[in-house]
């Protein structure tokens, strides 16, 4: 008779920061390490230890204990300490495409220098998986991953009902949008249903008999697989001793203490034949809904906008900048891995989800800051050198000229501002600096008529924004800081159909009179509360309502634009409606409407909503946090005091855009509530489609019939979608990661800000600062489209666009290899998302990443550097089998352009 085998893995989910700072965390870290080498060297029997799959561990312990790292590389050599295959253990939903590709990347470089890593991808708490997971995975050479949420498992006797995340077994395909399939472990009893083991013999009688009931309820094959740990906890050191105990209690069975390489290697060897198959993203969607944890999406929003910010600066602006402007053997790869190193440190699942006590999340905003300070000085030393290969001898000598940047991968249109600097004088001891000043007052009163041409001398529309003296001072790389003072001209203009990775050289002079002359708007587009261009009509209803008419298709929407407030008995991570069910609208209270421009640029109108909101959570709140209620069983309702909030947002809407822009901005002082904006479609759509991690992903906008949750939080990155046969909307966002549909009239809701005062979990951990309260604004976008496929998909792409800003560049006079107007690349496929566009970590080459937003196959169709392309993995590994010029459905695809 064949034993069962019980496969004991040791480990600790580390979480590096949660209910304690993470310093406090980091000093156990150390203890727990520091007690693993010593336990390895005086217990021969214990197998080994899985650091958690994040290699950021083996950082922070060194940070402190740099003296033992001969002893940490020999113990990982020795297989006594297992590592990677990530840099940190991050949240699926809540960063970007590249930024859980860097965490791999990053991940298995740092453990490939310590002679390897443990090949499985490990997911053991995120809130959700994302259904691209098999396709990343095995774009980065990992076969299996192993996951705690997202599917049910139903036991080896049950059916599995027709449902679509459950599962007979703890093991599965998983298999993703574009048919990729791999091996699918769940956790079906936690990644700690092996923990702190008993030794006595008659407490570990009754242990036993409980776990391998457990596991086999759900397991496959005779493997077993036992997780000796769990959050922060310490090894267990007589774990031996107990495996010693549990093989003589029970015989029939074997159980040893091991590595999860061992553990899978017995696991596929033994797998049926018939195995569930569960598809694309695992985010518990039949459940009863209340702890899916997707409102983490938007507890404190502000988290979320520094993250998109930080994400874009790096992945969209710095790097294709720094790929555009130097040959590969200067490219600072150095100082982008250490800027994705901090940002990556904020992305931890209970770090960038906002679910952690107010110390974490303080850390983090420093964190944020010290990464995107080193993206802005890479983007702009690169923007620089670039300007500097660009002829501008086109131009009038004493002209002004300037650069503008597309580091996206889509045509890009929109408006930008610019400062220009007109004249300066340095600081000097042969005058007085109020001397100086004096001068440059007198010149910037006595400036000619401006004028702003393009390379061909044709005008350019623009709008002044601002003229001032002010103080600067260059950093030159040679020699000391010159300070000075200068005339500064800030100017806006208007930028339409910059291609791909494309710039545009343009230049402000006095106006001459060999130029053609600008041709104004035919007529007003401001008038009575209404507001237009070829594309879109907006009428700002009596109630501050919008109401928006598509011009290409005749299709009117109202009620769009209104903004409600809902009290918020939950926590971090669960929204929880107060009981009084009582949701205030801005079309209840009074608005103004403000004209702020209306030129040849287009149209600025601003709205102002004033609402009266009440000024918390009454005070049975607390009661119930402090005594640990469950949010499900909670009965709060609101204060009945009531304090104005004024809620500001300023539209903008271009004169030939498509894209209509809003920017809001409140002063938050209430607590325990959640502000959203609405927009009423009223299409007959089942379904919705988002942007997720390398998909277009398409969900239903009613929920499984297990669901008893009120609501119905999802995920987006960059934007969200409604559309039947004949129209659609896209709604863009810059860091607000959490939308919901309402199915009644196709109301596609947005949350702008959600405000709390506790963590939540497992105990009552006041977080004050989760309030949000203060200053506070937040960008979206609105574009609508008719039942095309092709202007969903340009909506689709300028939603994405709308997260990074062109980058303009002021220069001089000079001659140039590169043309004033021209690209880096030549990309013609519009169904190809593109994620990264930057040099090749290992060759003299530029890699071009990005997927396919449809589940169609495309042509792919793109040329860059006069180099052929070849399709590699995330590695940049060539990958022989696969076409660079074909795009599957929902394919994610890295191109190399090596040169030869």
């Amino acid at each position: 008779m064949t034993k069962k085998k019980v496969f004991i893995i040791s480990h600790s989910h580390w979480d590096r920061e949660w209910y304690l700072p993470f310093e406090q965390h980091h000093m156990r870290l150390v203890t727990l390490i520091d007690n693993l080498l010593d336990l390895f060297k005086h217990d021969p029997d214990f197998d080994s230890f899985h650091l958690d799959g994040q290699m950021i561990a083996l950082d922070d312990y060194l940070a402190v204990r740099p003296e033992r790292k001969p002893e940490l590389a020999a113990a990982i050599t020795a297989g006594k300490l297992r590592i990677g295959p990530f840099y940190i253990l991050q949240d699926d939903f809540l960063i970007s495409p590249e930024a859980n590709v860097r965490n791999m990347v990053i991940g298995r470089d740092e453990a490939l220098a310590y002679g390897d890593e443990v090949k499985l991808g490990y997911f053991p708490d995120t809130f959700g998986n994302m259904g691209q997971t098999p396709q990343m995975m095995a774009l980065a050479d990992l076969e299996t991953a192993a996951f705690g949420r997202g599917v049910t498992p139903t036991g080896f006797n049950n059916q599995t009902g027709g449902a679509d995340y459950a599962s007979q077994y703890s093991e599965m395909w998983w298999q993703g949008p574009d048919g990729t399939r791999i091996l699918g472990l769940l956790f079906a009893n936690w990644y700690s249903n092996g923990n702190e083991i008993p030794t006595d013999p008659a407490q570990a009688k009754v242990y036993w008999d409980q776990k391998l009931a457990d596991a086999e309820a759900y397991a496959s094959t005779d493997n077993l697989l036992m997780m000796n740990g769990v959050d922060h906890e310490p090894v267990q050191a007589d774990v031996t001793t107990a495996i010693k105990v549990a093989n003589e209690l029970y015989p029939d069975y074997e159980f040893v203490h091991s590595n999860f390489p061992d553990y899978l290697a017995a696991l596929k060897a033994s797998l049926p034949t018939q195995l569930s198959t569960i598809r694309g993203e695992l985010t518990s969607q039949e459940t009863n809904g209340w702890y899916t944890l997707a409102n983490t999406a938007s507890s404190r929003v502000y988290l979320k906008q520094a993250n998109t910010r930080n994400e874009r600066l790096l992945d969209s602006i710095a790097e294709p900048l720094a790929t555009m402007a130097y040959p590969a053997a200067e490219y600072p790869h150095d100082r982008f891995r250490y800027a994705w190193k901090l940002l990556l440190q904020n992305h931890p699942h209970d770090s960038i989800c906002g679910c952690s006590v107010d110390e974490v999340h303080r850390e983090m905003l420093t964190r944020f800051a010290k990464s995107t300070e080193v993206g802005r000085y890479l983007a702009q030393d690169a923007l620089n050198t670039l300007a500097q290969r660009i002829d501008t001898t086109g131009f009038d000598t004493d002209a002004k000229p300037f650069v503008v940047v597309n580091t996206t991968g889509f045509v890009k249109s929109g408006q930008t501002e610019v400062t220009i600097e007109w004249d300066r004088r340095n600081f000097s001891p042969e005058m007085t600096i109020q001397a100086q000043r004096a001068e440059l007052v007198a010149e910037l009163a006595a400036l000619p008529t401006l004028q702003l041409v393009d390379a061909s001398g044709q005008a350019v529309p623009f709008r002044v924004v601002k003229q001032a003296v002010e103080f600067h001072y260059d950093l030159p790389k040679d020699r000391f800081r010159v300070a000075y003072q200068a005339i500064e001209i800030t100017i806006a203009i208007n930028v339409t159909g910059l291609p791909a990775y494309g710039w545009q050289t343009l230049a402000l002079q006095g106006a001459k009179k060999t130029v053609t002359p600008i041709e104004g708007p035919t007529r007003r587009a401001f008038s009575e509360h209404e507001f237009s261009n070829e594309w879109l009509k907006v009428t700002v209803a009596s109630d501050g309502s919008l109401t928006i008419t598509n011009r290409e298709t005749g299709h009117i929407y109202h009620q769009m634009l209104v903004f409600e407030d809902t009290g918020d008995m939950g926590n971090e991570y669960i929204y929880r409606q107060t009981a009084d069910n009582q949701a205030m609208l801005s079309t209840d209270f009074p608005t103004e409407v403000r004209l702020v421009h209306d030129d040849a640029l287009g149209v600025e109108v601003e709205l102002i909503n004033q609402l009266a909101i009440p000024v918390a959570a009454d005070d049975q709140l607390l009661t119930e946090q402090q005594a640990v209620v469950d949010i499900t069983q909670r009965t709060a309702k609101r204060a009945t005091t009531t304090r104005p909030l004024t809620i500001t947002t300023r539209m903008r809407l271009g004169r030939h855009s498509r894209q209509l822009k809003f920017k809001t901005s409140f002063d938050n002082q209430m607590r325990d509530h959640r502000v959203r904006v609405l927009f009423q479609t009223n299409l007959a759509a089942t379904t919705n489609t988002s942007d997720a991690i390398f998909e277009t992903v398409t969900r239903s906008n009613e929920p499984a019939a297990t669901w008893q949750n009120p609501t119905n939080p999802q995920h987006q990155q960059a934007f969200v979608n409604l559309h039947d046969a004949q129209n659609g909307v896209t709604i863009g966002n810059l860091g607000l990661n959490e939308y919901e549909i309402l199915p009644k009239h196709g109301t596609i809701a947005v949350t702008l800000l959600r405000s709390v005062g506790e963590m939540g979990d497992w105990g009552y951990f006041p977080t004050p600062e989760a309030q949000c309260l203060g200053a506070f604004s937040c960008e979206y976008s609105l574009e609508l489209h008719d039942g095309t496929t092709e202007q969903r998909l340009v909506s689709y792409q300028q939603a994405r666009n709308f997260q990074v800003p062109f980058s303009v560049q002021p220069t001089d006079w000079h001659a140039g290899e590169l043309a004033a107007d021209d690209a880096y690349l030549q990309l013609r496929t519009l169904e190809f998302a593109v994620t990264s566009f930057k040099r090749a970590n290992n060759s003299a080459g530029a890699t071009l990443r990005g997927y396919n937003l449809t589940k169609q196959p495309v042509t792919l169709d793109v040329s860059c550097c006069q180099t052929p392309a070849t399709a590699v993995n995330f590695l940049e590994q060539p990958l022989p089998d696969v076409a660079s010029d074909r795009l599957g459905p929902a394919e994610i695809k890295t191109l190399l352009f090596a040169k030869k």
